[in-house]
């Protein structure tokens, strides 16, 4: 893609931002009553900010001008974090994790792929070198340890050796031979026709067709020359070496190579050449503070200590007009307040005449539903006023070169510069204050009673530091324990699995039953939905991460073989992630409280320095198990149930750190604590009819199947109940190598698969109704499930209510 066509959708894309922000401004900040209407707003503004996302992403992949990227992904991270913002409203509107969005695409006019969230690349694309390095690193180490197995080169023997030389050595003289005999057939070709020109044409002949050929050749030469000239005059083409130097840059940009820039920097022209008029700037702003605040006071101010920022301490505060209204003000309330106590004390004197109660009925107010506030508002209308400054009137075409901007460079450090002068200038003003209060106000210094105001009123506040907020390590480097958490197999290799890998597709009949108001599994497109929003994009982006609302562990929750263990592994593979693996078998190498406390806290400090990072527990429904315990690793995983909400209060926003657990059997852990620990939960259900046809055809091709004879709609009809998991089984159970083989004589047929299909368990209604019973006892269920019975019971039981109270009033 051009780097004309990308400048385009970028402007096509910010318009249709900035009327969403407008939208935004006149909808979404007045009071709304009708909760479908509020639903219908924020669904259609979701769908809307998707398309943005998606646009903006495709714009920003191929820029190679850095400073239109770092506007660019200004504005793609502010549009990622106003969507995990409207996804929170719809959630706690609803009460549900998943919504019918069918009439709001239908009237949007747009297909349900529209709503798959788009995954920016500069994820990855930005990382790659250190992602690359680290993959190395890992299995270097894994392979030094013994936990990898290498394929091991076989030796080849002499006699091998032999026929390998001499079969390479044969081609070799055969080529030679066939190009030699090549030559001598083109020579003799070549006298041939030789001869017959000179006997059939004249020497006057041959001349003539030589000046047409010629002549042709050279006027073709010309108007092409002329052609190329023109369209450069017009402004319709580019001269050739920058058409071959955008070549190039493309083609590095797009294969992915770093490009080395020089570091332009004009701090020390903007210091040679505005630095006098600001440091002189800086003088008078703070010497008119000094005067109007003895003015006011009578006194100079002590100057401001670097801690509370020097002298912006001083330019910041109010006008002396301002100082003056709110001291009157601040008199005016303290004689109200005087007032109101002495008429208390003469009420408290006198007795008060006694008074019948009268019934004073509570007025309910609704005020509606109204947006919350939002992080992500501002930095999207500053990104959008910055645009509009900066790049909207400007011709990216005459930027060949895609090279810096020095104003916009300027601009950047020139406040890195005043910063620098006012820190000098604050030195000298300081030094001169305590001069002018020595000879006019005859003080040698600040004031001593403040000092004691301070330190008496100043004291300090320990804060408990939890055990695994506690360096434990101080003597060892990130090196060496990573070193050690990959060697103990607590930092496991990531699968190269992207999310798309996770396939299915939407089922109409969850859709019909969402809207009678039953609350169904989610499918399996919302399940990569949900995945997306609540892992991968906060990782991706630490903007995201520190800005919008903090989810800090997920639960995957969902019968065997559906891919939940996958799905961990594209969380990782998309945002570029370490994986610790936290599973119980993994702990009991460390017994006792002391050395699961020292696995906490090596995964911490390991993943925040090379976050972002998984946390990933296996099984995590044994650690809440349900019983008394018995054994040591019983209670070894009851250790680390009472210690990870230690670990999840020691991540910060700033940390991109997400606990993920996964479990087949929710159901056997004690809900209570359960649920407090994992603040998402995401049911994953079995493959439908559509999506099994899917993964049969998919995973038969990709073995190396052929689809001759094999009825993929019985196949898909027949395993019905089996999980994606089954079928990749049986899948590799059949196509064996001798089968592949004999597949040119003997096709592929139903029966094949269906006998080994036999061989597994399906997964049974009443497990489904087990997960949906335990969904329904987790907090988001509870609140589901008691919005729905306020909507359906509620106006009458407040009717007979009213009937009672009217009953008790005629007795």
């Amino acid at each position: 893609m051009s780097q004309a066509t990308c400048c385009q959708i970028w402007t096509d894309t910010q318009r249709e931002l900035d009327a969403m922000l407008q939208r935004e401004r006149e909808e979404f900040l007045q009071p709304q009553e009708d909760p479908e209407q509020v639903m219908k707003m924020l669904a259609t503004a979701y769908v809307q900010y998707l398309a943005i996302l998606r646009k903006l992403d495709e714009a920003h992949a191929p820029l190679i001008h850095q400073q239109k990227r770092a506007a660019v992904r200004h504005a793609l991270d502010g549009v990622m974090g106003r969507i995990l913002e409207i996804k929170g409203e719809m959630v706690a509107l609803e009460k549900s994790e998943c919504h019918s969005m069918a009439a709001i695409l239908m009237e949007l006019q747009r297909v349900p792929e529209d709503i798959e969230i788009p995954i920016p690349k500069y994820f990855i694309k930005e990382n790659l070198g250190i992602l690359q390095y680290r993959e190395k690193y890992l299995h270097e180490i894994l392979l030094n340890a013994g936990l990898l197995k290498q394929e091991a080169v076989r030796a080849m023997t002499l006699e091998e050796g032999i026929r390998v030389i001499q079969v390479a050595e044969r081609a070799r003289q055969g080529r030679a031979r066939a190009a030699f005999m090549r030559r001598i057939y083109l020579e003799e070709k070549r006298q041939s026709k030789k001869q017959e020109q000179t006997m059939a044409k004249s020497p006057d002949d041959a001349a003539t067709c030589i000046q047409k050929v010629w002549r042709g050749h050279r006027q073709r030469r010309e108007t092409e020359r002329l052609r190329e000239e023109e369209m450069i005059f017009l402004g319709m083409s580019l001269p050739p070496e920058l058409e071959v130097m955008i070549s190039l840059q493309k083609t590095n940009v797009l294969e992915g190579e770093v490009q080395e820039r020089a570091n332009f920097s004009f701090r020390h022209e903007l210091r040679a050449a505005e630095g006098p008029h600001i440091k002189e700037t800086f003088q008078d702003e703070i010497t008119q503070c000094f005067l109007e605040c003895r003015h006011i006071t009578g006194r100079f101010p002590d100057y401001p200590p670097e801690k509370t920022g020097g002298s912006k301490a001083l330019i910041i505060e109010k006008h002396p007009e301002e100082i003056v209204e709110e001291l009157a003000a601040k008199k005016a309330k303290a004689e109200a307040e005087k007032n109101e106590k002495d008429k208390k004390v003469k009420e408290a004197k006198e007795p008060a005449p006694e008074k019948k109660p009268q019934k004073v009925e509570k007025q309910v107010v609704d005020e509606g539903w109204k947006m919350g506030p939002s992080n992500f508002l501002s930095m999207l209308e500053e990104g959008s006023s910055q645009y509009q400054v900066f790049w909207e009137n400007r011709e990216h075409k005459s930027d060949f070169l895609q090279d810096h901007d020095p104003e916009l460079i300027k601009a950047g450090e020139r406040e890195e510069v005043e910063e620098e002068i006012r820190v000098q200038v604050d030195e000298v003003m300081e030094e001169k204050l305590l001069r002018v209060k020595e000879v006019v106000d005859g003080e040698t210094g600040p004031g001593q009673v403040k000092a004691v105001k301070e330190k008496t009123s100043k004291t300090p506040v320990k804060k408990k530091i939890s055990e695994l907020e506690k360096d434990l390590t101080p003597d060892r480097t990130i090196d060496s324990l990573y070193q050690q958490l990959a060697e103990e197999r607590l930092l496991i290799q990531v699968k190269n699995v992207n999310l798309s890998d996770y396939m299915g597709y939407d089922d109409c009949v969850r859709s019909l039953l969402r809207e009678t108001g039953a609350q169904p599994l989610p499918s399996i497109p919302e399940v990569r939905q949900l995945v997306a929003l609540y892992g991968i994009l906060p990782l991706g982006s630490q903007t995201v991460h520190e800005n919008a609302p903090l989810v800090k562990s997920l639960l995957l929750a969902g019968p065997a073989g559906v891919g939940k263990k996958m799905l961990v592994h594209a969380i990782c593979t998309e945002a570029g992630a370490n994986l610790f693996s936290l599973t119980p078998s993994n702990t009991g190498k460390y017994p006792g409280k002391d050395g699961l406390i020292m696995v906490l806290h090596m995964i911490l400090k390991v993943g925040k320095e090379l976050q972002p990072s998984v946390v990933w527990i296996g099984d995590t429904e044994r650690i809440y198990s349900k019983g008394a315990t018995k054994g040591e690793e019983e209670v070894n995983f009851k250790r680390l149930a009472r210690l990870l909400p230690q670990f999840l209060r020691a991540l910060k926003p700033k940390d991109r750190v997400l606990l993920v657990g996964t479990t087949r059997r929710p159901f056997d852990a004690n809900p209570g604590p359960f649920c407090k620990v994992y603040q998402k939960i995401i049911l994953v259900p079995k493959p439908d009819y559509l999506t099994r046809f899917a993964l049969w055809k998919h995973y038969i091709l990709q073995c190396g199947g052929v689809l001759t004879k094999l009825n993929l709609n019985c196949l898909a009809q027949v395993s019905d109940g089996f999980t994606q998991g089954h079928v990749v089984d049986v899948v590799h159970t059949v196509l064996t190598e001798l089968r592949l083989l004999q597949m040119a004589r003997k096709p592929l047929r139903t029966a094949e698969f269906v006998t080994s299909l036999a061989r597994h368990d399906p997964v049974y209604n009443e497990e489904e109704e087990a997960f949906q019973a335990w969904y329904a006892k987790t907090p988001l269920g509870k609140a589901w499930n008691a919005a729905r019975e306020t909507d359906e019971d509620g106006k009458g039981k407040r009717k007979k209510k009213k009937g009672k109270g009217k009953k008790k009033g005629k007795k």
